[in-house]
């Protein structure tokens, strides 16, 4: 019995891809790092990646799980878990739950107005896997969903709102959203047969393919602002320059008539952005303020 739960267990985990819990976790560290302009208690961390790794598991769970009808009929996601049978809806549907319940658990340990909006952010984050069903600006509400997190951070830190987490989740939320689109040019001919709205299937690989270039820019800007407002050191900005390297070589692999290097620039080089992003945030504020620890 025990064996049979760990394999169903090392099932789910690899059909939500677990391991790119990385992409957006750096940020949250990130967000806490520029809440205390140092290393945050150890403790508020704790409760901040359960409260991350709840929110994601349960959000790839129901993605899993709305979409495995469309995931059957499509030759690129026909091979997951769901469609093969090798993992029920039941089984998926409670470890969903379970995630939402670690999230709600964490929750209740950071700040009251964070528990207080625990139920919007469910909501907003349930209806993510609807949105590719009747527009193709599905990018950007991902890119939404995952700009929320350092305003989460602040609220759950600090009990209270701000401006910078506003604009480092501006940054966010257009980084993700570029990946996003270049990522959804491989269903580019599935989407357009099945009627599924996506920026490619809408206006094309090749301007959806500016759409994420431009979006990087955005991103870009929006990193860079929000050290301007933070009012953060030379180390930040290098961060940022090497981020900016990044998305410009990201953009140099991916062609309309060449998709084959998509799955590089989407996981590879967006989940080295964020530790870059926040290794050189972390050394901007701990030589700002003098290397301490917890």
């Amino acid at each position: 019995m025990v064996s049979k739960a760990w394999s169903k267990l090392v099932i789910f985990l690899e059909m939500i891809k677990f391991e790119h819990t990385l992409f957006i976790l750096p940020f949250a560290y990130l967000s806490a790092l520029l809440v205390y302009r140092g290393l945050p208690p150890a403790v508020s961390l704790f409760w901040l990646t359960l409260a991350m790794v709840g929110a994601r598991t349960a959000t790839m769970a129901l993605n899993r799980l709305i979409d495995r009808d469309i995931d059957a009929k499509n030759p690129r996601t026909a091979n997951r878990a769901l469609p093969r049978g090798l993992i029920s809806t039941t089984e998926v549907w409670l470890y969903v739950f379970l995630s939402f319940g670690l999230l709600y658990w964490a929750v209740r340990h950071l700040s009251p107005l964070a528990m207080k909006l625990f139920v919007p952010l469910v909501l907003i984050l349930w209806f993510y896997s609807y949105t590719k069903r009747f527009t193709w600006a599905c990018h950007f509400y991902l890119g939404f969903t995952e700009g929320l997190v350092p305003l989460a951070v602040w609220i759950a830190l600090t009990n209270g709102l701000s401006i910078p987490p506003v604009i480092l989740g501006a940054g966010i939320l257009f980084w993700v959203a570029g990946f996003d689109i270049v990522y959804a040019c491989l269903d580019y001919d599935f989407d357009r047969r099945e009627g599924i709205y996506s920026l490619p299937a809408r206006f094309g690989i090749g301007p959806a393919l500016w759409v994420a270039r431009f979006c990087h820019v955005l991103a870009a800007l929006f990193f860079i602002l929000t050290g301007v407002v933070m009012h953060l050191g030379l180390w930040y900005f290098i961060g940022v320059a090497v981020a900016v390297l990044l998305l410009f070589y990201e953009h140099r692999l991916v062609h309309p008539e060449d998709l084959s290097l998509v799955g590089l620039a989407f996981f590879n080089l967006n989940g080295t952005l964020s530790v870059v992003m926040f290794f050189f945030t972390l050394l901007d504020v701990l030589l700002a303020k003098g290397v301490g620890g917890w």
